[in-house]
């Protein structure tokens, strides 16, 4: 008979990267796991999971079985929840994935107020690289960029326009562009993030009739000098005068304004990269899941009062 261990077991293999650190969140030790595994995969007489001397992946098997583990473990403490007391405190653990720089700047902060609202609830933030859709087992996910075939709900949390930046020293010595394909002459600094196609820039005149804007809409294709997965470093780079950087405004706004960036091409306007909340759909949401929504879309909307 399959326990809830072997469950707790399977959605940590799933979403854990390695045994030592599913371990480490079951809190027994790597040989004590690697035995609880055989001893599963005798019971079910399937291979759940393939081992090398540097890591451990799921095989398809092990992949489905830990899915609906993980599914069937929501449930369990779904119905823990329905049987609250009518004083309808949150309890539980509530797992929310973010972007490394935006989680750290704006979501962690965010996340202690709503921690002293609900004291008997746990909470764990994960920063990643790309926390859609890699979520593993997160009950929301903030993501900032294009959504796209996704079967959670999505909520736009706030606007975020891209702006193209580069330092004042830099301007000094290659010039500044006044149109867009003037752009091409320079130094650009891209990042490499979410499978996005980071060289294909797409803007149009900020400021213009709905017609003239579509028609003036224009595209850059571009060759960058320097390439970087992480946002800050990229920042970091311009300002340093190494060249222009497309960048989210909820990062780039401090450096504007205390002028060791300046705003390029700031009567054009590139595709917006929004702030978007994923949970899942009503159905599988829990009263955790259905606070956090609500605490986050009034946050984002008082920040823009």
């Amino acid at each position: 008979m399959i326990q809830i261990e072997d469950m707790q077991l399977a959605a940590a293999l799933l979403r854990e990267p390695s045994l030592s650190a599913a371990a480490r969140a079951l809190d027994v030790t790597p040989p004590a796991l690697s035995m609880r595994l055989r001893k599963l995969e005798a019971a079910l007489g399937l291979s759940l999971a393939t081992r090398t001397a540097r890591r451990l992946s799921l095989t398809p098997e092990g992949e489905r079985f830990a899915r609906e583990a993980a599914a069937l473990l929501g449930q369990i403490e779904g119905l823990r929840e329905s049987m609250q007391r009518d004083d309808q405190r949150l309890t539980g653990t509530l797992r929310i994935a973010a972007p490394f720089g935006y989680g750290r700047q704006y979501i962690a902060p965010m996340l202690v107020r709503f921690a002293r609202l609900h004291p008997g609830l746990h909470m764990q933030l994960d920063l990643r690289e790309t926390p859609w859709p890699d979520r593993h087992d997160a009950d929301a996910v903030i993501h900032i960029g294009a959504v796209r075939d996704s079967s959670w709900v999505a909520r736009t949390l706030s606007a975020n326009e891209r702006w193209l930046c580069a330092s004042p020293d830099y301007l000094r010595l290659r010039g500044t562009p006044r149109v867009p394909r003037d752009v091409m002459a320079h130094d650009c600094i891209c990042i490499r993030e979410n499978d996005e196609d980071v060289t294909l820039w797409h803007l149009r005149p900020a400021k213009a009739g709905a017609g003239k804007r579509a028609a003036a809409r224009e595209t850059l294709r571009i060759s960058p000098a320097y390439v970087t997965n992480d946002g800050a470093v990229a920042r970091q780079w311009a300002e340093q005068g190494m060249g222009l950087v497309l960048r989210s405004e909820w990062d780039a706004a401090e450096a504007v304004a205390r002028g060791t960036l300046v705003r390029v091409l700031a009567d054009w306007q590139f595709d917006s990269a929004p702030v978007t909340l994923l949970v899942p759909n009503r159905k599988g949401r829990t009263a955790r899941v259905q606070a956090i929504v609500g605490f986050l879309v009034e946050s984002f909307g008082a920040a823009r009062k």
